[in-house]
């Protein structure tokens, strides 16, 4: 088996270098030929080529990185500068971080701060009110629901009704700090169920004499630190504000007296400098494989199946890879003022072959939120056949709310159902013979290749060809001509999740 399984492995590198080349050169030519059909595209400033700035986020995140910069370098000096010289810990340092992003969020609302600071105000007044309640789970979400779904009905706070200087005020963006905090206040008047000490006897990282992100979390707080300062410090923070991961109240709070020590300064430099090679590496696809730019531009109804499949998993590929800057620039950030927080993309894309492992690797800290704040008040596994569909629903609304985000949820959540089936199965049917290892091992690639296939249809459907183009998919895949370019993704989609087996043995055995 050991040496079957190195020719295994030498046959998809060479086939996943073939793969990516046929990918690559099919997508320049993609790109050559259509350039002047597609929308979004700009003068760049490599090798003369136009760039691909079509999605909105990358743009305005692209074109506003100096003053952003500026801005977190100030409040990192000033911050920093008043912490060692007038020794402050968590009541002080809070004071501090909160005036100075309230400078920040006057400069983004202007007056209409004012509104912001009355919705989080009123949230704090109902958690201290109900928390001691049996309906305090009822009055948090029924507040926290109805402004969000307020925000994304109205597409922000529009109150130009009342004149146009309020027309502005849309970028009320904290429910999910208020819940966290809501949560965790909630939780402190109860028991803890936390055992420290077994934790630390068994987290490599706390043995150490650091601390990791789940005891910062799961701790009990003293009663002062669920303050009404720190809770506006921690809603409110500079460089988490706008798109940082998400954090916990209680991990946030408690790296206000002892600032985060599993980074030393050595590591955060380091990653400094990966965020950097990454932003080159989206500039190098922007300015050359322009897959957003037909995404937007509706021009894949007029590609074969094989250039949708390759449209849509380089979209996803530069979603990834947007998402990872914007959120690894937020978090890096974090770190040099000493909050860490967690990282939001801790797997390639490429290396996920099941459902629960991709959406434990893209955007992770809202997966953590999620899991603490409504999977487990639901039932956790007990109900996981409908924690899915109630989670899924929420996420696609929080994102916005159109029916393409809904039917990229739902779609997700059908193809959630098999997986879970299969695993608990899996679990229940305990094999010791090599031929049946070898049979649920090929049984397990073949289904992590129909995994990914169908997220490569819900993103399909999300991001790319949306609900009308459902059709068009049908059709175009189970058509003479598209049949043989689905057996080829799903036999290419079968070596990657190989693939991923060897590289997760691989770690098994180094470890």
């Amino acid at each position: 088996m050991s040496l079957w399984k190195q020719k295994e492995f030498i046959f998809i590198i060479i086939y996943a270098i073939c793969f990516y080349i046929f990918i690559i050169h099919r997508s320049l030519k993609l790109s050559n030929d259509h350039y002047e059909q597609l929308r979004g595209l700009r003068p760049g400033w490599l090798a003369n080529r136009l760039n691909d700035v079509s999605d909105g986020q990358w743009r305005n995140f692209r074109g506003n990185m100096p003053i952003l910069t500026a801005v977190f370098g100030a409040f990192t000096l000033v911050a920093t500068s008043l912490r060692k010289a007038y020794h402050l810990r968590s009541g002080g340092m809070s004071i501090v971080w909160l005036v100075v992003s309230l400078i920040y969020l006057i400069y983004l609302h202007g007056a209409c701060i004012l509104y912001i600071l009355s919705i989080t105000s009123l949230n704090f007044l109902l958690v201290k009110i109900f928390a001691r309640t049996n309906y305090f789970s009822f009055v948090l979400w029924t507040f926290n629901v109805f402004f969000l779904i307020f925000n994304r009905v109205y597409e922000g706070y529009s109150f130009s009704i009342f004149g146009h200087q309020w027309a502005y005020l849309d970028s009320f963006r904290v429910t999910l700090r208020m819940i966290s905090f809501g949560y965790d206040y909630y939780w402190a008047k109860k028991d803890s169920h936390f055992d420290q000490e077994k934790h630390i006897q068994h987290c490599s990282i706390c043995k150490s004499g650091r601390f990791c992100y789940l005891f910062l979390q799961e701790r009990s707080l003293e009663e002062d630190k669920y303050s009404y300062s720190i809770y506006l410090c921690y809603l409110l923070y500079a460089p988490l504000y706008i798109a940082g991961p998400i954090i916990s109240f209680n991990a946030f709070s408690s790296q206000l007296d002892q600032p985060q020590n599993s980074y030393p300064p050595k590591s955060v430099a380091l990653y400094g400098l990966r965020w950097i090679f990454s932003l080159c590496l989206v500039e190098v696809i922007t300015h050359f494989l322009y897959y957003n730019a037909f995404a937007v531009s509706g021009l894949w109804k007029q590609l074969s199946a094989l250039d949708v499949f390759i449209i849509g998993y380089g979209v996803l590929i530069f979603m990834w890879l947007k998402f990872l800057l914007i959120w690894r620039y937020f978090r890096f950030w974090s770190l040099l003022n000493g909050i860490e927080t967690p990282e939001n993309m801790p797997k390639c894309i490429n290396n996920c072959h099941n459902l629960e492992s991709f959406w434990k690797s893209w955007h992770a800290s809202y997966n953590k939120w999620l899991v603490r704040y409504i999977y487990i008040p639901l039932g956790g596994a007990r109900t996981k056949m409908l924690n899915v569909w109630v989670i899924f629903t929420f996420v696609a609304v929080w994102h916005d709310l159109e029916w393409k985000l809904l039917s990229w949820a739902w779609l997700t959540c059908i193809f959630f159902i098999p997986e879970m089936l299969l695993k608990s199965a899996a679990k229940a049917f305990q094999v010791e013979s090599t031929l049946w290892k070898i049979f649920f091992h090929e049984l397990s690639a073949i289904s992590g290749a129909v995994t990914i296939t169908c997220l490569m249809i819900a993103n399909l459907v999300g991001f790319v060809v949306g609900p009308s183009g459902i059709n068009f998919l049908i059709s175009g895949f189970l058509h003479k001509e598209g049949l043989p370019v689905l057996a080829g993704i799903f036999f290419t989609f079968y070596l990657g999740t190989k693939l991923m087996f060897h590289i997760r043995d691989a770690r098994q055995q180094s470890s």
